[in-house]
C-alpha cells in the first residue's frame, strides 16, 4: 500500500469523492437504511469543489491510500484552523477495509495535526470507525439525527431579528467560532456562504449564526446562548421552501435547546452516530458541520 497526498485537480477530487460514494453507500446498506440515488451532475460538482478546497487549504492534511496496482483504495481529508484541527473525510473501499488501510490515513491525517490542542471528528454509526477514534484518544459522543417537513404553524415565530447575512459578518463569525470551539473557521465560510443560507443574530443578547443549505439541511450553527442558538435554528428552517424535507444532524445531548426546536418544528428523531472531541468540551450552542466541523 501506497500513501500519497491528494493534488488539487479535479481527477484526484474525482477519485475521493467515488471512494467516499462507494464506502459511504456500503455503510448504509450494512446499517438497513435505503440506498441513496446516484447524484446528479451538480452534486458531484459541488463534492469535487468542496474536496479541492480542502486540499488547496490544507494539502498536507489530504491523503490517497493506492494499493500494488495503483487503485486507490481510501481517503482521508483534514484541516486545521487556529490549533483545532479536524478530520473532514476517512473512507476506504469495501473489498479494503479491515487491512490497515483506515487506520494508516488516519494515522497519517493525525500526524499533520499533531501540534494541535483541540480535535473534532463527526461520526457514522459504523462500528469500526467508532472504535478507531476512540483508540486515538477521542472521546465518543452520541447523537441525535432530526428530519422532516416543518410544520410552520407548531414552530411558530422567531423569538427577535434575524436576517441574512453574508461575506460582511466573517468576523462576528470567527468570533463566536472562536468562543465555542477555540479557532475560527476562516475560509471554509467563504465555502459554506457560496452553498448555504446563512442567518445571522446579532444584539444586546448575544450573537449567533446558522447555515442551511436550499436541500434543507442545516450545515453549520454557533451562538453565545441558547436563546440565539434557538433563534437562528427557528429562522433558518422557516425559511426553508414549503415541503422541503429538512435535515439536522450530529446533535449531541447537550443540545436540548435544539431538539426543542426540532419537536416543535414536527421532525422526527433518530440515533445517528458520535461527535469525537479530543482536548475540547463538546462546544454548545452548536452543531458542526460533517466536513469543516
Amino acid at each position: 500500500m501506497l500513501l500519497r497526498p491528494v493534488r488539487d485537480t479535479e481527477e484526484d477530487a474525482e477519485t475521493v469523492r467515488k471512494l467516499a460514494e462507494a464506502a459511504f453507500g456500503a455503510s448504509h446498506a450494512l446499517k438497513g437504511d435505503a440506498p441513496t440515488a446516484p447524484p446528479t451532475e451538480a452534486r458531484a460538482a459541488r463534492s469535487r469543489e468542496k474536496i479541492r478546497h480542502i486540499v488547496r487549504h490544507d494539502p498536507a492534511g489530504s491523503w490517497l491510500a493506492e494499493d500494488h496496482t495503483g487503485q486507490a483504495v481510501g481517503a482521508a481529508q483534514s484541516h486545521i484552523r487556529e490549533g483545532t484541527w479536524g478530520l473532514a473525510l476517512l473512507v476506504v473501499l469495501p473489498g479494503a477495509q479491515g487491512k490497515g488501510v483506515g487506520s494508516a490515513l488516519l494515522q497519517r491525517t493525525l500526524e499533520y495535526g499533531r501540534g494541535c490542542l483541540r480535535g473534532i471528528i463527526c461520526c457514522s454509526r459504523h462500528p469500526a470507525a467508532a472504535r478507531v477514534y476512540r483508540q486515538a484518544g477521542f472521546e465518543l459522543h452520541p447523537t441525535i439525527r432530526m428530519r422532516g417537513t416543518v410544520d410552520r404553524a407548531a414552530l411558530g415565530t422567531v423569538d427577535g431579528a434575524a436576517v441574512e447575512g453574508g461575506p460582511r459578518d466573517r468576523d462576528l463569525l470567527d468570533s463566536i467560532d472562536r468562543r465555542l470551539r477555540g479557532g475560527a473557521h476562516g475560509p471554509h465560510h467563504t465555502y459554506l456562504m457560496r452553498h448555504n443560507r446563512l442567518v445571522v443574530a446579532d444584539d444586546l443578547a448575544g450573537s449567533g449564526y446558522c447555515y442551511i443549505g436550499a436541500d434543507g439541511k442545516v450545515a453549520l450553527l454557533g451562538a453565545t446562548s441558547r436563546r440565539l442558538a434557538k433563534r437562528v435554528l427557528t429562522a433558518a428552517l422557516l425559511a426553508v421552501d414549503e415541503g422541503v424535507t429538512v435535515e439536522v444532524q450530529d446533535i449531541t445531548a447537550d443540545q436540548q435547546w435544539a431538539v426543542d426546536v426540532g419537536l416543535d418544528a414536527g421532525l422526527e428523531l433518530r440515533a445517528e452516530g458520535f461527535v469525537c472531541y479530543r482536548g475540547l468540551r463538546p462546544p454548545t450552542p452548536y452543531i458542526p458541520s460533517g466536513a469543516f466541523l
